[in-house]
């Protein structure tokens, strides 16, 4: 491998920072733990250096240090910065994993209302964006939302970049958090994927949200793991875990998904109805945000592999800018609807759509919601079959891992 996780540059992200680097906005950088927010702001700490902005104007706090360990308060925060500012330049200021600290909120707007400080916070929890601070800062903060690894940032860290199907094996069994790149050994890799697992759920869910049946969560986060893709709600789990005789209310699992996407380890995809033109509120779908996670959870038992390129189309359409809903038509779905800039794509996702008898049945199958759409938005059928694109009555067929290389013409600027 060519690049190791501190030296990996996470272009767009990097690019978004840049873009955005002096206006007069929080730079709020979102994401699950160990996804790589810290490694960015270093990545941009070594931009803002290259370009002659001077070491001492820059102060960056990482608040899960334990040389950090005494700033506990609001106040302390903002006066231990204060003090360290320059009076006559412009100030940069990374604040880390900055949930932490109670009342947090107050020491950022006493920092924003200065004239002379570009202001930069991470956090791992949806809370960091909700509550005072949304009341507090609104309009003034833009929100950039962090994933692991793309396949695209993944792949760059190989010099053999051929072999896209193993490659992509690789991706999902052991996932894509950054630092995986520097493991080798399987064992070390699960190893490494358990702490965050623990982490997040002892830490950003079980501490946060005083849920005392650490056991019973589990259970509901296997269950999630293990249907990825499929139709859920609060009631359904509720029902099938009762059913069998684990028993568990419908406001307690409700509470355990809020906290599962809080902490960012799933995404929600709403319901759209295409004809309609209306957001449904029944049987949403959830998405892992790394499946190696799955892996590590779930063991080797077979998997369902539509379902995980499934999560992998649905990350990559987030990463991409868009909203992204399951649409419905009729009695039949399209995957996603993709929507950016207010403008719609329709994606269809099958692993395969080659059929060992040589018919056409699960083309015809996957190409049918799609079809039905009579409007003259983009329409798209990704699969894993490796052959040259074709169209069906203005339906492309792409091979899905290319589709996951493209580098899309709205981001070359």
């Amino acid at each position: 491998m060519e690049n190791q996780e501190n030296l990996l540059v996470r272009y767009d992200y990097l690019e978004t920072l840049k873009r955005f680097k002096g206006k007069q906005l929080i730079k709020v950088i979102t994401g699950i733990r160990r996804c790589g927010k810290s490694t960015l702001f270093d990545l941009f700490i070594n931009h803002l250096l290259e370009n002659n902005i001077p070491e001492q104007n820059i102060i960056k706090i990482n608040f899960e240090s334990p040389d950090f360990f005494e700033l506990q308060d609001w106040l302390s925060v903002y006066k231990y910065i204060k003090e360290k500012l320059s009076s006559d330049s412009m100030n940069y200021i990374f604040l880390d994993e900055i949930q932490n600290v109670p009342d947090f909120q107050k020491a950022v707007d006493g920092l924003f209302i200065m004239k002379n400080c570009d202001i930069y916070i991470t956090g791992s929890n949806a809370y960091l964006l909700s509550g005072e601070l949304a009341t507090l800062l609104s309009g003034r903060y833009v929100e950039i939302k962090m994933q692991p690894l793309s396949f695209k940032e993944y792949l760059s860290a190989y010099d053999d970049k051929s072999d896209l199907p193993s490659k992509y094996r690789k991706y999902i069994q052991f996932g894509s958090f950054p630092y995986i790149l520097q493991l080798s050994e399987e064992k070390d890799i699960r190893s490494y994927l358990e702490g965050i697992y623990n982490t997040v759920v002892l830490k950003d869910i079980v501490a946060r949200r005083k849920i005392a049946d650490v056991g019973m969560l589990e259970k509901v986060i296997r269950f999630m793991f293990d249907n990825i893709g499929n139709p859920t709600s609060a009631t359904n789990i509720a029902n099938t875990m009762t059913s069998t005789r684990q028993k568990i209310s419908y406001h307690t699992v409700e509470n355990y998904l809020s906290a599962l996407l809080d902490s960012f380890i799933f995404y929600k995809a709403e319901r759209y109805d295409v004809k309609g033109k209306q957001y449904l509120s029944t049987n949403a779908k959830y998405y892992l945000c790394d499946i190696g996670l799955r892996y590590y959870l779930l063991g080797t038992k077979p998997a369902d592999f539509g379902h995980i390129l499934e999560n992998i189309v649905f990350l990559e359409l987030l990463r991409r800018g868009n909203e992204v809903y399951v649409g419905k038509v009729d009695d039949s779905e399209i995957d996603f609807v993709a929507i950016y800039n207010g403008e719609k794509t329709y994606y269809q996702v099958a692993y395969t759509v080659i059929d060992s008898d040589n018919s056409v049945k699960t083309l015809t199958r996957e190409l049918k919601p799609l079809k039905s759409v009579k409007d003259n938005c983009e329409k798209i059928l990704l699969t894993m079959d490796n052959i040259p694109p074709v169209s069906y009555d203005g339906i492309k067929q792409k091979y899905v891992l290319d589709w996951l290389l493209e580098k899309l013409q709205r981001n070359q600027n």
